[in-house]
């Protein structure tokens, strides 16, 4: 911005990337504060201005005025002056932001010595200072304005001097600091812009994390979905080739083998509502981390738990699978092995994660509550296994029991 008040071409386009960025072209005078007590602080100049205005219309007739005719059309211009600066500018340009600022201040100041017995008609330069530092946006400006009139009033006090040797005046060189208010104004505006910075900051990270919130929830109804699809997705797929299968045995006439296949059916159904439940389940546990996940499902079922390696972060969907299989594994054994030992190993490496669960030969009869399945629980775990970059095995072991591995990347 030019010394004139005005932007030039380096001053124009930041201010316009500026508001481009806000979405706004506003100056810093129209920009609504950031904080509700900047209204009190916003209040303190016209306080100020019509308080010195009403004190010395009050004491003016009591008062020594040098040269009276003169001294009132000054006061009354300055008045004018000084109202109309507590008047929005939201429409003036920058040249004549500028006018306005100096017009004050030059009156004000060439006021000083002709009626400064009054108690507030002197405070009038010092008020224009402060007006010309908050309400003109380049630094040079509001410094060539309070320059100005520091300059005026001290030339104005010494002709004064000269001209009426008996009147009582301030010594000229205490005039010049009717500009240093200049750098309150500025102090001023900067303390509002830091603050509406601070809002929109404040503001901008609020949305920020709203967004982020929202991604989040986005990705977790996502693997809801996939993990309800994998369950139930297999589980229907085997209800209805068990439903198939029975049509077709009844057509052959093969009744009882129908009536099997129909149970089978049912069985899956009724295994179907567990996987969904431990489902449900496992995405609550998504909460704790791992190891401590894993820790509680083998506290549950009496199993042994070994943890290995260095722990580490582990990403939500590799958990999740981790915590699956674990359970899968688990309730296998307990379908397929009753009274077989089981134990549950949780290994770290640099970039691998390796979940292995054992159980030994059965020692049991099996439970009729607990036979049977999807048989597919273990086939919906290696796809996701794989779509994760990881392996899933199964298989039996010498000893005559059952081990399940499950490979992932950290």
């Amino acid at each position: 911005m030019g010394p004139d008040g005005t932007l030039g071409p380096t001053g124009f386009a930041t201010a316009v990337d500026d508001d481009r960025i806000h979405g706004t072209m506003t100056t810093p005078e129209e920009r609504p504060p950031a904080r509700p007590e900047l209204f009190r602080d916003e209040l303190i100049r016209p306080f100020v201005t019509l308080a010195a205005l009403a004190v010395a219309v009050v004491q003016w007739p009591q008062k020594q005025i040098l040269w009276p005719a003169v001294a009132v059309p000054l006061f009354v211009l300055t008045s004018i002056a000084a109202v109309g600066t507590l008047l929005p500018w939201t429409r003036l340009t920058g040249r004549s932001r500028l006018a306005a600022a100096t017009v004050y201040m030059l009156l004000g100041s060439l006021l000083l010595p002709l009626a400064h017995h009054t108690a507030t008609t002197s405070l009038f330069p010092f008020v224009a200072a402060s007006t010309a530092g908050a309400k003109l946006a380049s630094r040079t400006a509001a410094i060539g304005v309070a320059v100005a009139g520091s300059v005026v009033a001290a030339a104005a006090t010494w002709l004064d001097g000269l001209l009426a040797p008996g009147s009582e005046q301030w010594p000229w060189w205490l005039t010049l600091t009717v500009g240093l208010p200049v750098y309150i104004g500025m102090s001023h505006r900067d303390r509002l812009e830091a603050l509406r910075s601070a809002r929109r900051a404040a503001e901008q990270a609020q949305r920020a994390r709203e967004s982020e919130a929202r991604e989040a929830a986005l990705i977790e109804r996502g693997r809801i979905a996939r993990e309800i699809h994998d369950v139930l997705g297999h589980s229907l797929s085997g209800i209805a080739l068990q439903l198939d299968m029975a049509d077709a045995l009844r057509d052959s006439g093969r009744q009882e083998e129908a009536t099997a296949a129909i149970r089978k059916a049912r069985g899956l159904a009724v295994d179907s509502i567990s996987e969904t439940r431990r489902a449900v389940h496992a995405l609550r546990e998504d909460t704790l981390p791992l190891p401590d996940t894993l820790r509680r499902l083998a506290e549950h079922g009496e199993v042994p738990f070994a943890l290995t390696g260095e722990v580490g972060p582990v990403a939500a969907e590799t958990a999740h699978t981790m915590v699956r299989a674990a359970q899968e594994a688990l309730t296998n054994a307990a379908k397929y092995a009753p009274g077989a030992e089981r134990a549950l190993c949780l290994a770290f490496t640099a970039d691998r994660i390796t979940l292995t669960v054992r159980n030994g030969p059965a020692t049991e009869p099996p439970r009729a509550d607990l036979a049977g399945g999807t048989g597919v629980g273990l086939v919906g775990l290696r796809e996701r296994a794989a779509l994760l970059g990881g392996t899933l095995h199964a298989g039996p072991t010498p000893e005559g029991g059952w081990t399940v591995e499950l490979e992932l990347p950290r």
